[in-house]
């Protein structure tokens, strides 16, 4: 009896994290946070995992709460990609403090 497993019949690995840095070309870093207990002493930590996923479209801005999905090896430490975003962070406009700070320097 010969056993066949495809992508599509293994489930992937989902994961719910925020975004902290887009500053690479399509690639994001997502946050993962979990808490977990202790196994000795019963306390209750926290737990956190950065992961790099892929955004083709350049979408995610930081602070963004996405969902990312486990996918074929994009480059070595890049197996993730960005399936959606669930909820958009507060984009706070930056230019009125630097107009502030290029005018007090001159």
């Amino acid at each position: 009896m010969e056993e066949t497993t495809s992508n599509a019949d293994r489930q992937r690995k989902r994961l719910t994290g925020e975004v902290v840095s887009n500053k690479m070309d399509k690639t994001v870093v997502v946050v993962v946070s979990n808490t977990r207990r202790h196994p000795l002493y019963g306390k209750v930590i926290r737990v956190s995992k950065n992961y790099k996923a892929h955004d083709e479209n350049n979408e995610c801005k930081i602070g963004d709460r996405v969902q990312i999905v486990e996918s074929r090896p994009y480059s070595k430490d890049k197996h993730f990609r960005v399936e959606t975003i669930l909820a958009r962070a507060a984009q706070i406009d930056t230019a009125p403090l630097q107009a502030a700070g290029q005018q007090a320097k001159g």
